[in-house]
């Protein structure tokens, strides 16, 4: 029982356990007593969505988000306006799964400046807020680390996404705080205050920061492992009035190597220990 609730707010996605197929995440989540799971969208590719969300049902699994949306900048004006299709297609999938959030990596295109690329997130989202919320579905801005700043996104610090969620001003738009991008950034707990303080703060995703780095995108580590100060910025926005689910996105081909059963134990300890 002691078990279950320390875990009651733990939530992994999908892309943590990669070798994973979307039935395979569902059915060992669930075995596992993980009572969350955030969905990467590549995996509902040739899939029967209710049959999706009945699976889900059946293994007492609730969605925490949809990953990813998001892309919206080009030098392309009809590049530009794909992306907004694309987004509502990922607005529909969440819905019809029973998220309520689809989490935005905002993109950026190297062939214009940073200001630009921001410019054009602000108008792309502006221009799906209506459609999301018909569907009821949430949008998330995801700040990234710098390091992703030439073609990821053009958000790389918490105060620029939370500068661009008080600007839109709207309940369904907020910010994803992941660890990995923020944790180096000495204004981290200003603005995660701040963030809070907005009621912006709709997603908080962990892992760890390892050093040396092998590799910027499949190199991290489980909580514990490396840089980040982890449990303190969950008590960071805590304070600051969050209280959803703790998502595990973690990319390693290191731990992807490893039998994925035993990896989720690891998840589970790690979470208990060091979040």
């Amino acid at each position: 029982m002691e078990d279950k609730i320390d875990l009651n707010r733990l939530c992994v996605h999908t892309q943590t356990t990669k070798p994973w197929d979307l039935h395979t995440c569902i059915k060992e989540y669930h075995k596992a007593g993980i009572p969350h799971l955030s969905i990467w969208r590549h995996l509902l590719e040739n899939q029967d969505l209710k049959l999706v969300k009945k699976a889900l049902e059946d293994h007492q699994l609730k969605v925490t988000s949809l990953v990813r949306g998001g892309f919206f900048p080009s030098v392309s004006k009809s590049v530009r306006k794909e992306a907004i299709q694309e987004n509502k297609k990922a607005i529909d999938e969440a819905k019809a799964i029973g998220a309520p959030l689809v989490v935005l990596v905002c993109g950026a295109d190297p062939k214009q400046s940073l200001e630009t690329s921001r410019s054009q997130i602000q108008e792309g989202i502006q221009n799906l807020l209506p459609y999301a919320k018909e569907a009821n579905v949430r949008l998330a801005i995801e700040p990234l680390h710098p390091m992703y700043a030439g073609d990821k996104s053009a958000i790389v610090t918490l105060e620029q996404a939370n500068d661009m969620a008080e600007l839109i001003d709207d309940p369904f738009i907020g910010i994803a705080i992941d660890v990995y991008h923020l944790w180096w950034d000495n204004q981290l707990q200003k603005q995660i205050e701040r963030c809070g303080k907005h009621n912006n703060i709709f997603a908080f995703h962990v892992c760890d920061w390892l050093s040396p780095t092998t590799d910027m995108l499949t190199d991290r580590g489980l909580m514990g492992e490396g840089s980040i100060p982890v449990r303190e910025i969950r008590k960071w926005t805590e304070k600051a009035g969050f209280q959803g689910p703790i998502e595990v996105e973690i990319f390693s081909e290191r731990l992807w190597g490893i039998n994925q059963q035993d990896y989720l134990k690891q998840i589970k300890q790690a979470y208990i220990e060091h979040t």
